[in-house]
Parts: structure tokens; C-alpha cells; sequence
């Protein structure tokens, strides 16, 4: 049992959800924090319903009142892409320093984690048959030239 197993095993038991929505987070499923700007409050609500709308994706209220808490397998969306598309219909996001660094910080993550999710699997074993088989084309000295049927079992 590794400890990201443990923690979550430990946090159903006692009820409770992930702590912070940006607390480290192994495996596929992403729990996010969407911030708007505090200036417009009405658009957490209209933002809610337009994000409760779409397959695969859970949302709650956030935090703080002005956010908005939303879990996702990053196979189905990312918190580029709907953060992107909530500026596209004309929601405004926080725009603070923290918030900035946080998305840049989340956004470059994710993007990582589906990229190496695309990349085909490295097949490690067979790597040491290419070496052996290089070594034995490789005049090193250790080869006996003499056909096996000639040689004497010892």
C-alpha cells in the first residue's frame, strides 16, 4: 500500500474530502479551485451551472465565496481548458500574483502528466537483449570459434 492510498483510505474514513485543492495528487482524478473576481460574486452561481452541465465533471462551491471547488479525470478536461473557456464566454477570473503563479504552476503539470499519458511505454527489458546481442557481434576476445559439436563437456 503506497501512501497516497493510505491518505485517501484514512480521509474516507473519516469523512472528509481532499484539504486543499492544490495538495499534491497522484493518479488521473484532479480536484481543482476555481477563483473569479470578487468584484463580480454573481458569476460564481452562473459559472456552477454552466460547469455542472458537462459529462465528467463534479463541481461544488469552493472555499471562499468567490470559487468554485471541481473534480475531473485529466484524460476528460484539464483547468487550462476550462478556465479557458470560462474567460471565452465572458467570465473574469482572479487575477492576483498568487493566483497567476498557482494557474501557471497547475496548468504546466497537468500539460505534463497527459503529454507522458500520450507517449508510448518504454520496453526496458528487451533494452538489455539489444545490448547482449551488440556485445556478441563484438570482437572482445571471449568468443570461441570452435563449432559446438567439437567441444568437450566439462
Amino acid at each position: 500500500m503506497d501512501v497516497e492510498h493510505a491518505r485517501l483510505m484514512r480521509d474516507k474514513e473519516r469523512g472528509l474530502q481532499r484539504s486543499h485543492a492544490l495538495a499534491p495528487q497522484t493518479g488521473t482524478r484532479k480536484h481543482r479551485e476555481l477563483r473569479f473576481n470578487k468584484l463580480r460574486p454573481w458569476q460564481v452561481d452562473q459559472a456552477r451551472a454552466l460547469l455542472a452541465s458537462l459529462d465528467g465533471l463534479d463541481v461544488a462551491p469552493g472555499a471562499l465565496s468567490n470559487s468554485l471547488s471541481v473534480w475531473y479525470e485529466i484524460t476528460d478536461h484539464t483547468m487550462e481548458g476550462l478556465e479557458e473557456a470560462l474567460i471565452a464566454q465572458g467570465f473574469h477570473l482572479e487575477n492576483t500574483l498568487y493566483c497567476k503563479m498557482i494557474r501557471a504552476l497547475v496548468y504546466f503539470c497537468e500539460e505534463t502528466q497527459v503529454r507522458n499519458m500520450r507517449q508510448p511505454e518504454r520496453l526496458l527489458k528487451k533494452s538489455n537483449e539489444i545490448y547482449s546481442k551488440a556485445w556478441d557481434q563484438h570482437a572482445h576476445g571471449d568468443h570461441d570459434d570452435t563449432p559446438p559439436e567439437l567441444r568437450q563437456d566439462r
